[in-house]
């Protein structure tokens, strides 16, 4: 949003925060869709978003790396020595976790009717397909164009000094299919918040659509989103977050969960090699989340140093 007034108006001087209320004000109407099967057009919207706007960026990445204007490119490993260096890989380590733990919500989904095991695996090869297509095509180009200069948000790279540094229109797009994404995108991801809150505040024996659980279902999912909302305007560190909800959620969640289930479910005998495979990829990961989460926070107190809170970055 902040780049869309700044593409509009060069040299605004509307902060950060102020577009991050606003957005939060959006996503209170959009979180108030009651379940996960009332977003099922936003999935598609979303999906369709993806693609646009990530197809957009890497032309948008080509273009710029190809133009006589292209910066320069160091492709060495960032860090100014070896400590930082392997607590950068780690902290990407993390980030890449969170990219890639988006198959969780089409696996949990997949479970809630009948035939779980086709259902589970259609969905998840859709979503690996389209995560793998618009995250590395991204990724390669905007890491070809910028180097290791390329910021948390690859966006950020074609504005300098508040000024597009691609043709406007083109970047306009992108920004534009960004948001509308990140919002549909958002209301998928507050769902489970959601049904738990529901969980403790409603009453099945009433409609969904009754007054006794639509007044606590708005006055919750209205209040949990200001909270983050206040919280993404204080700390707007979106690659540190990520980094910190990939290490402490996504890793285990992923990784280590599944193979101990796996093992408690189905019981392998202790002397084969599935049951110590498991158990092998539940301490790896494990402990690397717990690595992972200290880099993590390690980087969000770097980052904090450098800024005040409510930046506008």
């Amino acid at each position: 949003m902040k780049a869309i007034y700044l593409i509009a108006n060069p040299g605004g001087t509307i902060k950060l925060y102020v577009f991050v209320a606003i957005f939060g004000v959006f996503m209170m109407i959009l979180a108030q869709l009651p379940s996960f099967h009332s977003l099922r057009h936003v999935n598609l919207v979303s999906l369709m978003l993806c693609l646009a706007y990530s197809f957009c960026a890497v032309a948008a990445c080509i273009y710029l790396g190809r133009s006589s204007g292209a910066p320069e490119k160091d492709y060495s490993i960032a860090g100014a020595n070896t400590h930082d260096r392997v607590f950068g890989v780690f902290n990407a380590i993390a980030v890449i976790a969170t990219t890639y733990g988006n198959g969780i919500i089409p696996e949990i989904q997949a479970t809630v009717a009948a035939p779980v095991t086709g259902k589970m695996f259609k969905g998840l090869c859709l979503c690996y397909a389209v995560v793998v297509t618009t995250f590395f095509s991204v990724a390669i180009s905007g890491y070809w164009a910028f180097g290791n200069q390329s910021q948390g948000t690859l966006l950020s790279n074609f504005m300098v000094d508040g000024r597009a540094i691609i043709p406007e229109a083109l970047l306009l797009i992108i920004e534009l299919f960004t948001l509308l994404q990140l919002s549909a995108v958002a209301v998928v991801y507050l769902q489970p918040t959601n049904e738990v809150l529901e969980g403790l505040l409603s009453d099945p024996r009433a409609g969904q659509y009754a007054a006794r659980n639509v007044v606590p279902r708005v006055i919750s999912r209205t209040a949990a989103v200001a909270l983050g909302t206040i919280i993404a305007a204080m700390v707007p560190f979106f690659g540190d977050m990520n980094a910190l909800i990939g290490a402490f959620g996504f890793l285990p969640l992923d990784f280590a969960v599944p193979a101990v289930f796996y093992n408690v479910t189905f019981k392998p005998s202790k002397k084969g090699v599935v049951f110590w495979l498991n158990t092998t990829i539940a301490v790896v990961f494990s402990a690397l989340a717990v690595v992972a989460s200290v880099a993590a926070v390690r980087q969000i107190v770097l980052d904090a140093n450098s800024y005040k809170l409510f930046a506008n970055v």
